[in-house]
């Protein structure tokens, strides 16, 4: 068996495209983002409050670090590009309502356990969370410090929209101990704002960077989009350049996904504007060639990071981690969903909240866990998701070694991989021995290749996005 570094893999910096005719004939499969697996699609009602309640009783403190995820739904202004669940207001007392419900759901879960969680990282994301007052912002952390185990270098990061931050709304989040902030950018030039409906000049990101600076926040994301509206080769390029220059230590580089069947707001963008498959591609390149000459690391699919960055360094050495927040160093196995529409994970399986507003918050008010769905994980589930995960991390995985780590035959997924031979064909794959890597100039479409190990794929696949 021919031992590939997965390492070398995951690193080289992009080069050339994939030939346009396949980037057209793989991106018309629809397929799973891979932030678990199974994937959200395959929830059923099956798992509700009263099973996970019981998956919380069971829980081990001891033996079990956890993670917290808290969902603020709730924006100042629709984005027209944006897939998330959130709620456009422009008053004060729906947030401060859905806080009440969110405190109350934090007291359940933590009573529910026996002994208290610790706790390395806490995200929030949205929506936009720090639409919330400052004050509401430092008890809500105080709360979460008080039920839970919260370690001394525990992570703690928050999505930030920079329109709608406040110096006050800074200063709150570095006494509350924020070390990580993720602000959206999507794209810095004005025509491309103007048609998603995103106003947001450069001074305004750089002023929201120098509060969270000046107040201890130093770990910076920055979010950049391809595919939307407007945008090109050049002032998708031009935009990282930028991006650049705010010193960020790491970037997400997301393609915008056009479905306006689902997110009706989405049919005010004018899909002429649209790029094609090998546009589409061509934009993201040159936002990667742009962050890779200057010497941030390609992490996975969609990231970037600074060498020195603990995302390049777990992915240096073999313990970078995905999951529903995407590439993280969080490998926690309890993740704890907190708010409408979150997502939990627990060696059991994975639950997620009623999306509905309304529906969240009658199940919190009658004092019962507002759990909508979720899945029950089989041992060939956890086998495949390991499988998955290192493949969507380090673009290589050795398929005997993860099967004999779960008590099974190293030839176990032979037959797999033998039909794996038309992308091997194409150039998406590569199979030595019992080991499949993805080729860097095939990064784009890593995920036609876990889809290969995906049991679910042909009864979830419409509800899933494009190949590239």
């Amino acid at each position: 068996m021919n031992a590939i570094s997965p390492v070398a893999c995951a690193t080289a910096a992009p080069t050339a495209p994939l030939n346009a005719a396949l980037l057209a004939k793989y991106d018309g499969l629809r397929v799973p983002r891979y932030t678990s697996y199974p994937t959200a699609p395959h929830f059923t009602a099956a798992v509700g409050a009263e099973r996970y309640a019981g998956w919380l009783a069971e829980l081990d403190t001891a033996a079990h670090t956890g993670s917290l995820y808290l969902h603020v739904p709730f924006c100042a202004k629709m984005c027209w590009y944006c897939g998330c669940h959130t709620k456009i207001v422009a008053r004060y007392a729906p947030i401060a309502e859905y806080l009440g419900h969110l405190r109350r759901e934090i007291g359940m879960v933590a009573d529910r356990i026996s002994g208290r969680l610790r706790v390395r990282h806490i995200h929030f994301g949205g929506g936009t969370p720090t639409m919330m007052a400052p004050d509401d912002f430092e008890s809500l952390i105080a709360l979460l410090r008080e039920r839970y185990d919260v370690t001394p270098d525990a992570e703690i990061a928050v999505e930030i929209d920079p329109r709608t931050l406040t110096r006050e709304m800074a200063e709150a989040l570095g006494r509350a101990g924020v070390n990580r902030a993720s602000l959206g950018v999507q794209d810095f030039d004005a025509a491309v704002q103007a048609a998603i409906n995103r106003i947001q000049p450069q001074e305004q990101t750089e002023q929201a960077l120098e509060w969270l600076r000046a107040n201890g926040i130093r770990h910076i994301n920055l979010d950049l989009m391809y595919g939307l509206p407007g945008q090109s080769v050049e002032s998708v390029a031009r935009s990282a350049e930028i991006a650049l220059t705010m010193t960020p230590d790491r970037l997400s580089v997301f393609g915008y996904a056009h479905v306006p069947w689902m997110k009706t707001h989405q049919k005010k963008i004018d899909e002429s504007a649209l790029a094609g498959t090998l546009g589409r591609w061509e934009q993201f390149a040159a936002i990667a060639g742009v962050l890779t000459d200057a010497g941030f690391q390609p992490i996975g699919l969609d990231h970037f990071a600074r060498p020195d960055d603990e995302l390049a360094v777990q992915q240096s050495e073999g313990r970078l981690s995905r999951n529903f927040q995407g590439y993280t160093t969080d490998d926690a196995e309890v993740l704890l969903g907190f708010g409408a529409s979150s997502i939990g994970a627990l060696p059991q399986g994975y639950v997620q909240n009623a999306v509905p507003f309304d529906q969240y918050a009658q199940a919190v008010e009658a004092g019962q866990f507002p759990t909508g769905k979720g899945l029950t994980l089989t041992a060939d589930d956890r086998l495949r998701r390991d499988l998955i995960v290192r493949l969507m991390c380090d673009l290589s995985v050795d398929v005997g070694a993860v099967a004999e780590a779960h008590g099974l035959a190293a030839g176990t997924f032979d037959d797999d991989l033998e039909a794996m031979a038309d992308l091997v064909a194409d150039g998406v794959a590569v199979v030595e021995g019992r080991r499949v890597h993805v080729p860097e100039p095939a990064r784009p479409l890593m995920r036609i290749v876990a889809a290969r190990f995906d049991t679910y794929l042909s009864t979830g696949a419409g509800k899933h996005s494009r190949a590239v």
